[in-house]
């Protein structure tokens, strides 16, 4: 690589790769890499294909198959993040958890997700072999198989270096319409529960955008939550609903949920936030209950289950995990913290997201 292709799109060093991919006498994204040409058609065949490995990609039709049994669910999401490449992390990685953090929720076993590459003009090969090698070991570890993509390429200044947009197709565990998780089964005298320390994602992702000469060692938390969700469906736990707190953090989350119908009173107290992510959001002004998590779960439980779905979790090592709440029937606002003094406070969406661009 040339010297001038360190860091333009953001990645926290200039990455390199153990095996390159052969791209020749191109070290950048050209628009012909989406012009359906020969440029094209190697990119596709040598990163994208034979990263992906799988039998419906080297089948090269328009449209993947494969056999199923059961109920299906089906989540897109599209990803960017600035920089490409942050602790714990990178695009590539982040499309995947978020992809099958969505089918979780659902209750859905992860089976094979599409991805559609937006690319800058000017984006360094290198930057997006390591992104597509990360997405590759990703899907493994997650248990998900790419079957299906696109790539497009536009004009230098219009793509940001890269966009993902992905869809996931799961197998429901819970296939019964009256026993499906969702907004529609939350009920008063529910405890909510999560998985794990809030804010994570997001402060890193912020530090390593911008440091502001404080050092932590702090990295996101993104990950699958799928193994924490099928743990309390193989248990039949009364679970009612499940939600990944990402983009909103954990106040975006519970304001959806709550609708008009109910207050979900939670416990400052009992809500796991580490010291370093408070601390971080302190000196900036931030509140952690709005940081974004990418590995997090937020779960609704019959309280008569409650302790019994926090055994699991820390049984798979999830130690921090915490019943944080209750749901109550609608009272003076959607969602109240019981402060740690005794008093209580409404926690009100903001206006707009003060970190954008994290997932």
């Amino acid at each position: 690589m040339t010297d001038d292709s360190h860091d333009s799109h953001g990645a926290l060093d200039a990455p390199t790769l153990d095996c390159p991919v052969p791209f020749g006498a191109y070290e950048r994204i050209t628009l012909a890499h989406g012009s359906g040409g020969r440029l094209a058609a190697r990119l596709v065949r040598d990163l994208f294909v034979a990263s992906f490995d799988t039998p419906e990609l080297h089948a090269a039709h328009d449209a993947a198959t494969f056999a199923f049994d059961g109920r299906l669910a089906v989540t897109t999401d599209a990803f960017t993040v600035s920089p490409l490449f942050f602790p714990g992390g990178d695009l590539g990685s982040l499309a995947v958890h978020g992809t099958v953090n969505d089918l979780a929720c659902a209750g859905a076993e992860p089976l094979a997700m599409t991805v559609a590459f937006v690319l800058e003009e000017g984006l360094e090969l290198s930057v997006l072999s390591k992104l597509v090698r990360s997405l590759t070991d990703a899907a493994r570890t997650a248990g998900i198989r790419v079957v299906a993509g696109d790539t497009k390429v536009v004009e230098r200044g219009r793509g940001d270096g890269v966009y993902v947009a992905c869809t996931g197709l799961g197998r429901v565990r819970r296939p019964l319409a009256t026993d499906a998780l969702g907004p529609h089964a939350i009920e008063p005298g529910l405890a909510i529960l999560v998985s794990g320390p809030l804010g994570d994602h997001g402060t890193a992702v912020l530090l390593a955008r911008d440091p502001r000469g404080v050092e932590v060692d702090l990295v996101s938390d993104a990950a699958s939550v799928w193994p924490l969700a099928r743990a309390l469906l193989d248990a039949n736990v009364a679970l009612r609903c499940l939600r990944d707190p990402t983009r909103g953090g954990l106040v975006a989350v519970t304001h959806e949920l709550a609708g008009t119908a109910h207050t979900f009173v939670l416990d400052e107290a009992s809500i796991p936030v580490r010291h370093e992510v408070a601390d971080v959001c302190e000196l900036l002004g931030l509140d952690p209950l709005h940081v974004a998590s990418e590995g997090r779960l937020v779960a609704f439980v019959e309280a008569r289950d409650a302790n019994r779905a926090l055994a699991l979790w820390h049984a798979m090592g999830a130690t921090d995990a915490a019943i944080i709440g209750t749901v109550h029937a609608r009272d003076v606002a959607p969602v109240v913290l019981r402060t740690r003094l005794g008093s209580t406070r409404v926690l009100d969406l903001p206006a707009g997201e003060p970190m954008p661009r994290i997932c």
